[in-house]
């Protein structure tokens, strides 16, 4: 489900921009959408934004009850403060694991006004002033230039929601890609970890045999590979297995179609680590 992030000082309109974009999206889209909010996940904002060690846990509801529902169809709604770019920052990660899109929604609001704005609403609602005072001073505003926060819609007080324009962001963009490191091994085949240890192994036990009898400068032949390893200097067990693990892991990363060409890889990997 593509993610919308709504950012603001407290009591500056995100909820009713919320409401707005939700009503758009169902009614231009067809599309469901799930609303997330510091309410709906047991949240006391004067009792959380007083305690740093409350809030730590407050973010943690929310950005777990965000991730229950990322995937790539329904829309995810995060109605909160987000005043924090690191908490954005673990959102956006979120969003490329889920390889889905995203955008982020900054009421850009006045603190006076918000302020103004807090003061009418019902008492079990409000913020106490030392808390919105707090976290107004605390705010981290997004910035487009950073990938967390873009794109990035700013909203004045006055301003119409772009609401197609968000829309256009979220279901015709494509995904950011997830990092390497998260990405499920796409093998090409069945056998190719096997391969891959199997064959660079050959490669280490032939040439550890072969520098017995041979000397610096000499060509050695490896099993399945065209090129030769060039015995610039003298390789011992230790270095070849930790030209071998590099290999591998950088491999697995990187896999190839046509495991024929694993042994040639790891000649070429190894005549330029020795060079």
């Amino acid at each position: 489900m593509p993610l919308v992030l709504l950012c603001g000082f407290p009591s500056s309109g995100k909820s009713k921009r919320a409401e707005e974009l939700k009503a758009f999206i169902e009614s231009s889209y067809n599309r469901k959408v799930h609303s997330i909010s510091d309410e709906n996940v047991g949240i006391d904002k004067n009792t959380v934004y007083a305690d740093s060690k409350k809030e730590k846990e407050a973010r943690g509801k929310l950005k777990s009850a965000t991730q229950r529902l990322l995937s790539k169809e329904d829309v995810v709604m995060l109605d909160s403060l987000n005043y924090i770019k690191g908490f954005r920052y673990e959102l956006y990660c979120a969003v490329k694991s889920s390889q889905t899109p995203h955008c982020v929604i900054f009421c850009n609001t006045p603190a006076e006004m918000t302020s103004d704005w807090n003061g009418r609403r019902p008492e079990e609602e409000k913020y106490s002033q030392e808390i919105l005072d707090a976290l107004v001073m605390r705010f981290e505003p997004p910035e487009s230039k950073n990938r967390w926060d873009s794109p990035l819609f700013t909203v004045l007080p006055t301003d119409e929601l772009p609401c197609s324009a968000i829309c256009d962001a979220l279901f015709h963009r494509k995904a950011p890609p997830p990092n390497l490191s998260t990405v499920s091994q796409p093998l090409s085949a069945t056998n190719f970890l096997y391969e891959l240890d199997k064959r660079t192994q050959e490669a280490v036990t032939t040439l550890v045999a072969a520098q017995k009898t041979s000397v610096p400068g000499d060509e050695v032949a490896i099993p399945g590979a065209k090129d030769r390893v060039h015995l610039a200097r003298t390789i011992n067990n230790a270095e070849l297995q930790r030209l071998r693990r590099q290999f591998i892991s950088y491999t697995k990363l990187h896999p190839v179609e046509d495991i024929s060409l694993l042994a040639n890889m790891f000649v070429q990997y190894i005549n330029n680590s020795i060079k």
